[in-house]
């Protein structure tokens, strides 16, 4: 299936599992999509399976979104708790279309917990509270963990056959333009390597070829960790550091910083390999791009000298969880990290012009997989080892792909037979059913807030010219200073002046702190 024609059924207002190879452009096409809901008005939940991947998507974690958190488990108790927390049922019955990323690392258990945590929340027994729900994922990526038990993936769970999303299963290339090296991944993939495919793996032993400053992926924290701190301490020169800004939930800030992938405090020097943790494809970078410090600006930033050859500033940039318009946590760091060695698990999702991998010590389905695919040409690959453990990819996703691709094919049968008046109708029901409006009217709503918003606040300036505090909110100190005041016997004409505020502010402050009464009509 095409980008297009994903995109097509994804605005129809049906649920959805769109997957693909690394490199179809399943995150093109949900950007595509959170785009195109937003220039109608509707507000896409955008989460993820883990707090790296909500990261790169920009939302919360399904867990958190949810209300399920960390439990196991959802009693009748723990309905009755989900359903007394207001801005957890306010977010969630507010919600129209829930975006689920990295989908192949939730486990089912989970996925089940979620399902009726939101139709408890919804008042719905419909599938997921009746939500448009899109699975995004590629199940031959890294498989879910579970705590304490044997993990199933998503789509054994009945909230996933309750929901029955259409497949759309993307088969465009747009990371890799190697046909060798797709061949490949293909083979890898599809549990058919041959020995010419482990020999051409072989080819590929460069210990002393690789490119100096290439990535370099292993499976363990121990291996990276090592190389990084090592490599950094080889180099000559002053040390600058940058600690990461927070604000917001402690709970949720944390799950930034464990989502984030620069560091809470990033130590760099000049000729340090680094790589960009952000997509900003303003300034010129992508998640993956790889570079070195080269200098460091006027402003005191890294300036980093890309593989192509462009020098960028890496100003800090900021990671956040919100909640439709409203930030609930938020971190501000150099989107940039120490970039000689990483985990697999790290690089799920990036794209890199070259790595040198050690899969030696892959333990877990998938590892393999991940790793190569990360690459987008066989020239940029530099293998030092790898076991048999990192080309096996899981049995049971070898037999469920061919069902993904055939209901895909189905799918892509269906809607394509559809005529463009009917598929018409059913974007415009499911927009009008989500609360959404044409563009047109969104963009005169925006005109008309802007509007309103400048008068308003050219009202406010005028009225702050007199009362320099009017609408601000009151602090404690300022409570305790009128109450203080207020005994002492100060008018209230002396109490305007004092706190910068209109007589009604006062007289209503005071009838708050209960140091007169209200008058009654």
């Amino acid at each position: 299936m095409t980008q297009e024609q994903a995109l097509t059924i994804l605005k129809t207002g049906a649920n959805v599992f769109l997957t693909g190879e690394p490199g179809a452009g399943k995150t093109y096409v949900i950007n595509r999509y959170v785009e195109w809901l937003r220039e109608r008005g509707i507000e896409p939940a955008i989460t993820a399976s883990t707090g790296i991947a909500a990261t790169h998507v920009g939302g919360m974690t399904i867990h958190a979104w949810s209300g399920v958190g960390i439990k196991q488990e959802l009693t009748d108790w723990d309905i009755e708790a989900l359903l007394e927390r207001e801005p957890l049922v306010r977010r969630v019955r507010g919600a129209h279309v829930l975006i689920i990323d990295e989908v192949s690392m939730l486990d089912a258990k989970l996925l089940s917990l979620v399902d009726r945590a939101l139709s408890s929340l919804r008042g719905s027994d419909r599938p997921f509270g009746g939500l448009q729900v899109v699975f995004v994922g590629d199940f031959f990526q890294l498989p879910p963990v579970s705590k304490n038990q044997r993990s199933q993936f998503a789509f054994a769970s009945t909230a996933w056959e309750d929901a029955n999303p259409l497949v759309c299963y993307l088969h465009e290339q747009h990371r890799q333009d190697d046909g060798l090296f797709l061949q490949l991944l293909g083979a890898l993939r599809s549990g058919e390597l041959e020995d010419e495919h482990r020999e051409l793996l072989r080819s590929r032993y460069q210990k002393n070829g690789a490119p100096k400053n290439a990535t370099r992926l292993y499976p363990h924290n121990l291996d990276v960790d090592r190389i990084n701190t090592d490599a950094l301490g080889q180099i000559e020169g002053a040390v600058h550091t940058f600690p990461m800004r927070t604000s917001g939930s402690t709970t949720l800030v944390e799950a930034l910083k464990r989502g984030c992938l620069s560091p809470e405090t990033l130590v760099l020097k000049v000729g340090a390999a680094v790589m960009f943790t952000r997509n900003n494809y303003e300034h010129g970078y992508v998640n993956g791009t790889l570079g070195v410090v080269e200098a460091w600006s006027p402003a005191g930033w890294p300036l980093v000298r890309t593989r192509q050859g462009a020098l960028i500033e890496a100003d800090q940039e900021e990671w956040r969880i919100e909640d439709g318009k409203r930030v609930l946590a938020q971190i501000t760091q150099v989107p940039l990290r120490l970039a000689w060695a990483m985990t697999v698990h790290k690089s799920q999702g990036m794209s890199l012009d070259a790595a040198v991998m050690d899969l030696s010590g892959a333990f877990e389905y998938g590892q393999g997989y991940v790793a190569l695919s990360r690459v987008r040409t066989l020239e940029g690959l530099f293998l030092l080892g790898f076991n048999e453990q990192a080309l096996r990819v899981h049995p049971e996703i070898l037999e469920r792909d061919a069902a993904f691709r055939s209901a895909s094919l189905g799918a892509e049968d269906i809607f394509g037979k559809l005529p463009p008046e009917d598929l018409s109708v059913l974007q415009k029901n499911f927009i009008k059913a989500s609360g959404g409006r044409e563009p047109e009217v969104v963009q005169e709503e925006k005109e008309a807030a802007r509007k309103d918003k400048e008068e308003n606040g050219s009202k406010l300036d005028k009225l702050r010219a007199k009362f320099p505090n009017a609408y601000r909110p009151w602090s404690r100190e300022d409570d305790d200073k009128l109450t203080e005041m207020f005994r002492e016997g100060k008018s209230v004409a002396a109490l305007v002046k004092e706190f910068g505020r209109q007589k009604g502010s006062i007289q209503a402050r005071l009838i708050r702190l209960g140091l007169v009464e209200p008058e009654l009509d």
